[in-house]
């Protein structure tokens, strides 16, 4: 059986150096062991989908040295396949509609718990007492935005970096959304829906998206999708505040390193030492793929300090 794995950049933003030495463990893994790649666009988030950020995330990847062996593929391309996951949740009693505003959950859950800083729990305003099977034909797609129905108590699954996890997701984001009121599937829906028809069973990407996990477990049992991937989530790049790379910590967009005349080889060796490869040094993708083992990445999230942007300008 040959496995599959995707590299899934989001034209939501351009690329920076946190992005890419994700996408850059996840590829090295990839031509480790044999995998296949997928190159799939998540271009589902409507209004924050930058113009040419696609084809821009394409064309640094490719710069970097990193390939892959099937797409583009692009979720826009077809919303018919998320379409027939919700009614199938819906006609189950396992989806329920919802118009709350974020505001609204807001001051509704003031004291609840959340999954981190950009996601409120969700308090069941909307949700019926007992599930309640809606027929296909009465589903409205484009007008109304809808919820999966999450059982409550420990969701356990294991990480093939962190090792064994164990998550209550109605007690962390509770019923969270699988489709928005602009007619969209949701990110957690989409990505299950792709990865079941698109044979991944290999998921690589940042920790702060290991609360996502179980949902993706869930919706998959739901859906009865052929989906049993093993996961992989890494450790993120931070500024010195210990916050996720922002504007506040500079320009850290590869697209900037570019224009400025960095090298893709500097980039790529200060990734390098990030994951665990020895001292910065210039490297091709080729050469990172060579030297990294997984097990030398360390589970603690990198901090990102002025004297590393020093030395990818060459001053160090």
């Amino acid at each position: 059986m040959t496995h599959r794995t995707r590299l899934a950049p989001s034209p939501t933003g351009a690329l920076h150096l946190g992005n890419a030495r994700t996408f850059l463990v996840n590829w090295a893994l990839a031509r480790h062991q044999g995998w296949q790649i997928v190159m799939r666009i998540e271009d589902l988030d409507g209004p924050r989908v930058k113009h040419d950020a696609a084809q821009q995330a394409i064309d640094l990847l490719r710069w970097l040295g990193i390939d892959w062996d099937e797409g583009p593929v692009y979720q826009m391309t077809d919303l018919e396949p998320y379409r027939m996951a919700l009614r199938k949740l819906a006609e189950r009693g396992l989806a329920y509609p919802c118009n709350c505003t974020r505001r609204e959950i807001e001051a509704a859950s003031r004291s609840a718990p959340h999954a981190d800083e950009h996601e409120l729990r969700y308090p069941g305003t909307c949700r019926p007492a007992e599930p309640r099977s809606i027929a296909a034909a009465s589903i409205e797609l484009e007008e109304c935005g809808w919820r999966f129905r999450v059982p409550d108590g420990p969701h356990p699954f294991v990480d093939q970096f962190l090792g064994e996890q164990q998550i209550n997701v109605q007690q962390t984001v509770g019923d969270f959304q699988i489709w928005t009121k602009g007619g969209l599937p949701s990110y957690q829906l989409a990505v299950v829906v792709d990865d079941a028809r698109q044979g991944i069973d290999r998921i690589v990407r940042g920790n702060d998206l290991v609360t996502s996990t179980p949902r993706q477990q869930l919706l998959a049992n739901a859906l009865d999708a052929d989906y049993a991937p093993q996961f992989w989530h890494l450790p993120l790049v931070r500024g010195t505040d210990g916050k996720r790379l922002a504007k506040r910590h500079g320009d850290t967009r590869l697209v900037h390193y570019r224009e400025q005349g960095v090298g893709a080889q500097r980039i790529i060796g200060l990734l390098a030492e990030w994951c665990g490869l020895g001292p910065r040094r210039t490297l091709t993708a080729e050469e990172f793929a060579a030297g990294f083992e997984i097990e030398n990445l360390s589970q603690q999230d990198v901090l990102f300090h002025p004297t590393d942007e020093r030395w990818l300008f060459g001053e160090s």
